[in-house]
Parts: structure tokens; sequence; C-alpha cells
């Protein structure tokens, strides 16, 4: 079966509706025929009788249903929008309706950890790499899906709902998976570029969100643009570092899923990411502002999981280990500024 010349045909399956899976629908309902996965049977409901989900817009065509295997039985290309917190939760569901035919494209920047059944993740205090999964990771890991890729990059929901112009990365393995995400998402509005360092991409999509908090308590604080600007090119060579240390390329945080996101999501107030860090910069606790956002801020757990592994790896990243710190162990901004400004950085750029 060649999907690239049956996508008319064949529907596409997007699991997850919320505003990122929206979005991405849409996208694809512009070439393709959709149907979506929802967990509550209220909201398919809404979808096939309004064409809205939790009032979000969808295009009229796209059918909604509650059955995954339903959903599997009628797709053979997945496209996984689910936030990183119900990633597992929602791949084992799926599990045992895909198979090796299935080509599975996710666009969930978050990470997984493996843990003793006495350890959660306030509690873990040391990770290594084997426990850590990347959400390409966990699909292979929990399914028989051999064809996996993932969709990063500078994709505010907004803007795409809005048909404003932005790009993205598909990142694979697999040049069927690149040449069909392509296929499938490619518009004169909505450009998408192919990279083979899946987990590169990956990461540079979950390590940017750390900086993006840290930009937003910079914003929060008044700070101006040079400060900013410093904190996003250390950004940078951080990402880099901690790509490399977990498995990924420094050349991938040089793209679109990397620099191309971090530069959107630190100045953009309609990043969860940047929001919380603006929040919490104003002198909201983070109980506060987690009970009160819409959807999740991934950069939270990547902070607390990040952490735990760079203690393990016995490698240094000040701006995370600092961020950590006024998470969850009561430092406050200005000190942790005021530390970082004190950090002896003695090279701009060694990562090439």
């Amino acid at each position: 079966m060649t999907l690239k010349n049956s996508s008319k045909t064949i529907p596409v399956g997007v699991i997850g509706v919320g505003s990122f899976g929206t979005a991405v629908a849409n996208m694809l309902a512009e070439k393709s025929e959709v149907m979506v996965y929802a967990r509550k049977q209220e909201v398919v409901d809404e979808i096939n009788a309004q064409h809205t989900a939790s009032g979000r817009s969808l295009d009229p065509s796209i059918r909604a249903t509650f059955s995954p295997e339903e959903l599997c039985r009628s797709c053979a290309v997945l496209f996984f929008m689910v936030p990183s917190a119900a990633f597992l939760e929602v791949t084992r569901l799926f599990a045992p309706h895909v198979h090796p035919y299935h080509l599975v494209i996710h666009g969930t920047k978050g990470l997984a950890v493996q843990l003793e059944p006495e350890e959660s993740l306030d509690t873990v205090k040391k990770l290594r790499r084997n426990q850590i999964l990347t959400m390409s990771e966990v699909i292979l890991q929990e399914t028989l899906a051999v064809r996996v890729g993932c969709l990063a990059g500078p994709n505010i929901s907004k803007e795409l709902s809005l048909g404003q112009p932005a790009a993205t990365v598909v990142a694979s393995k697999y040049n069927e998976v690149i040449q069909q995400g392509q296929h499938l998402l490619r518009s004169e509005k909505f450009q998408v570029y192919g990279n083979a360092d899946i987990i590169g991409v990956e990461l540079s999509g979950v390590l940017k969100n750390i900086i993006a908090i840290a930009a937003g308590a910079l914003a929060g604080l008044g700070l101006g643009e040079n400060a900013k600007g410093l904190l996003i090119s250390r950004g940078i060579v951080e990402m880099a570092h901690l790509s490399k240390a977990l498995g990924g390329s420094a050349s991938s945080v040089m793209g679109l899923a990397g620099v191309g996101d971090l530069v959107t999501t630190c100045n953009s107030q309609d990043s969860r990411n940047f929001t919380l860090g603006f929040r919490l910069a104003k002198g909201e606790t983070l109980e506060q502002i987690l009970q009160t956002m819409d959807e999740v801020a991934e950069g939270v757990n990547t902070v607390r999981i990040v952490d735990a592994f760079i203690k393990t790896a016995g490698i240094r990243a000040p701006i995370t280990e600092n961020l950590h710190r006024v998470l969850f162990e009561d430092l406050s901004i200005e000190e942790s500024l005021q530390f970082l400004m004190k950090y002896p950085f003695s090279v701009d750029v060694d990562f090439v």
C-alpha cells in the first residue's frame, strides 16, 4: 500500500483533541479525510454534532470516535497529540490495536520515566538514561509500531489555528515517515522539514521548555532584552550539552526544533511554559499556577527529570539546576539570577 497516493481515501487518525491536536487535525483535513479520537464520549458527540472540540472549531469533515479499535482499524497513519502526563496511559490503551503496518507520528514535547514502585517524580533524586524515555521510545516499547516519527518546531497552536505562516520538523529514522508527514501536512503556509535524528529533535523540543520558563521569569521581572539574549544564548549551549548526554546531536538543537522553537517560546505569552515563568516572577506559587492552567506546562516535569539525570551523570546544567531550585526548593528567582550572573562561564561556544 502506498500511503502517499491514498491519503484521500484512507483516513488519517489524530489521537487527542487539545489545542495542538485540534490545530493539526484541521491542517490534515485540508488534504485528507480525518478521524479523531477523544477520551470523553461527550467530546466525541460534540465534535460529530457541532464540529467543535471543547469549544475549538474543527473542520466539518472531521469525524470523531471514542474507540481506539475503530480509529486504528480505519487509519493507517496515526498522529499522537497527547500531553506527556497522559502519553503512556493513552499509548497502552491503543497498544492492542497498533500494528507494524501503522505509521505513527507524535507531537508531544515531554519525557517519561521508568521508576521503582516506591518512587515518584516528587521523590526521585537520580535517573540514568535508560530510565528516561522520549515519546518515540514509549511508542516503540509499548506497541508493535516500527515506523515512528515525531513532529517538533515553533508550532504555537493559536497561530496554527489562524492559518499564520509556520514550519515544523518531521523526524524519523525512516524516510517513509518523513515523506508521508511532509505530504500530509505541507501547504502554502506550512513548511515541513525532515530530520533523521529523531532523538535529537525530540530532546530539542523538550529541553527548550526549561529555557522558556526561565525566559518568562525574566520577562516577569522586567529585566529587558539584553538579559533575554543572554539567557537564550546560554540556553542553547546548555541544550546542546544535555542533548548529547541524552543521546541526541547538537546539530538538531541548532535547527527548527531547537533554536527555532526556543526563540518562539521565549517571546510568546501564548507559550504555557513562558507564561508559567512569568507568573512565578509576579509572585504566584507553582501550585497556584498549575491549578489554574487549562493545559499542562510540560517544562515542569522536564526540569524534575533532567535535574535528576544530571546529578546521576555528573554534568552541570546551571539553568536547569537553578530552575529546579526555584520550582521545588524555595530559591527565589532573584537569588537564582544572581547565581547565574556569577557562574564561571569562560567559553562562549564549546559544542561545535
